[in-house]
């Protein structure tokens, strides 16, 4: 301990320990005491789907904000980058419904104003309608609204309207990055909402289902999924 170090000193003892305390990286701990069995369960759906069974990701995109900029985004040129403006106005918001289909790349979407449980469970039928086949096995993750809680068994009583051909697989809790519909999220952000600019919350609507739709026309693929689990199971 010293009565006083210059701010030379200090930076050159921590270059000199490795050691960056301005750098901190967040991260999540599950104590799911289920988290292996549920992620061998939703990892062996995606290395080894089974046979003439669909395998889909579902999931809500909430809280896309419908932003308007006072300008439009500049675009990088040689020597500078691109720039945006950081003035915005919000004009509501809008949830996005997601399917992604495993084998395919397809994607099933709808778009509503809220997410409540009602919500999802129409948009699980417009999923049920789309699938007819016999056994159908669907990735979630533990929001609420996915599965029976002590006020109802919805979901069981949902998947018994429909046959009980559905089978729900569960992410283990802060597990919902295995869920592969994520990845997909995560392109539309890069590519329609970072650095888009929306009057309405009907123009983002509007923007966001074009996204599908080229998306299924031209670009659908199955992700390369490769992560077996084996680290978090040693």
């Amino acid at each position: 301990m010293v009565e006083g170090i210059s701010a030379s000193s200090v930076g050159r003892i921590l270059r000199a320990g490795d050691i960056r305390p301005h750098r901190v990286k967040m991260w999540c701990h599950s104590t799911d005491p289920l988290f292996r069995e549920k992620l061998h369960d939703v990892v062996g759906l995606y290395l080894d789907p089974p046979p003439g069974e669909p395998v889909l990701c579902v999931d809500e995109k909430s809280g896309m904000q419908a932003l308007s900029r006072r300008r439009g985004l500049i675009h990088a040129q040689p020597g500078r980058s691109g720039r945006l403006e950081f003035e915005h106005r919000r004009n509501g918001t809008r949830c996005l419904f997601g399917c992604f289909n495993v084998r395919t790349g397809r994607v099933l979407d709808r778009c509503s104003p809220s997410r409540k449980r009602e919500d999802f469970l129409s948009f699980m039928d417009l999923v049920a309608s789309t699938y007819r086949q016999g056994r159908v096995h669907v990735v979630l993750d533990n929001l609420n609204t996915h599965h029976d809680t002590s006020a109802g068994d919805f979901i069981t009583q949902w998947n018994r309207r429909h046959g009980d051909r559905f089978v729900f697989h569960y992410t283990p809790t802060h597990g919902s990055w295995l869920n592969q519909i994520e990845l997909w999220f995560g392109i539309l952000s890069r590519r329609i909402l970072k650095h888009g600019s929306f009057e309405t919350a009907a123009e983002l609507e509007r923007a966001v289902m074009a996204f599908v739709e080229q998306w299924n026309e031209r670009e659908a693929h199955p992700f390369r999924w490769t992560y077996e689990g084996t680290p978090l199971a040693a």
